[in-house]
């Protein structure tokens, strides 16, 4: 998935839903409860924000994702 493909995916992310990844070569998921994606900043990475912290994500890592 490249970061344009995934920044599509998460644009409905408004703070109302919450979202879980799976990475390749990592056991462990990222669940980021009331999930809000945070706008394109100068270093053009992808985060997530659940008001209390931010999380980067390398979408060309990510094996899949739910959006609940």
């Amino acid at each position: 998935m490249t970061p344009e493909q995934l920044r599509t995916a998460l644009t409905g992310l408004k703070g109302d839903r919450t979202t879980r990844f799976m990475f390749e070569s990592c056991a462990e998921m990222l669940c980021v409860t009331n999930a809000f994606l945070v706008p394109v900043e100068s270093d053009n990475l992808i985060k997530l924000t659940d008001g209390k912290k931010e999380y980067v994500i390398d979408a060309q890592r990510i094996a899949w994702v739910e959006i609940g």
